[in-house]
């Protein structure tokens, strides 16, 4: 993997361990030569994961709309930083650009990219791996609903289990290295035979 997507919180959150696994997360793709692509803010746990990115020598994609970066919150020390007229065009090319995707903590616009992506997989739009950075069981309340969907038959076990977890940056590429697409959900399936 050459190029990994993290979307996190424009805020630091209560806890300072957040803003720690940021920095972990930055530093270590930095380190391993593998490209950050993330939203191109300089705020929240999205500048702490660009500038650990940065400090340790990587590569940063930022790709931010132009009416954030209007308000000035786009991250001036990016070296690949893309200004683009929508969240849907911001969304598409960061896929684009990404191996695969990590979840940090973060509020409602981290979910509905991370539910964005994962359903695009499940629908065979890509086959990258998805994966959440569980720390100090931030994930846990949503990984516990998550099963419960799977139980109640809403969601295939096969594609639950697509989304990936752990609470290290380390773990969660381990994890991706070893990823196996699953099929897309069983309707197309039919469809596609």
């Amino acid at each position: 993997m050459t190029s990994i997507c993290v979307y996190c919180g424009s805020n630091a959150g209560k806890d300072p361990i957040y803003a720690q696994a940021a920095r972990d997360t930055g530093r270590f793709l930095g380190e391993s030569g593998c490209r950050l692509v993330y939203g191109g803010g300089r705020v929240g746990l999205m500048g702490v994961v660009a500038d650990a990115a940065i400090e340790a020598g990587g590569q940063v994609t930022g790709i931010i709309p132009d009416f954030l970066h209007v308000r000035e919150v786009a991250h001036g020390g990016v070296q690949d930083l893309q200004i683009v007229s929508s969240m849907h065009e911001r969304k598409q090319l960061m896929a684009d650009a990404s191996d695969a995707f990590v979840a940090l903590p973060g509020g409602i616009g981290t979910m509905e990219e991370l539910f964005e992506i994962w359903t695009w997989a499940q629908l065979g739009r890509h086959k990258k791996p998805v994966g959440l950075l569980n720390i100090n069981g931030y994930f846990d309340g949503l990984l516990e609903f998550l099963d419960n969907m799977t139980d109640e038959g809403f969601l295939m076990g096969k594609h639950r289990k697509m989304l990936l977890e752990a609470s290290r940056i380390e773990d969660l590429i381990d994890g991706f290295e070893s990823f196996t697409y699953p099929g897309v959900i069983a309707s197309l399936e039919r469809d596609q035979t």
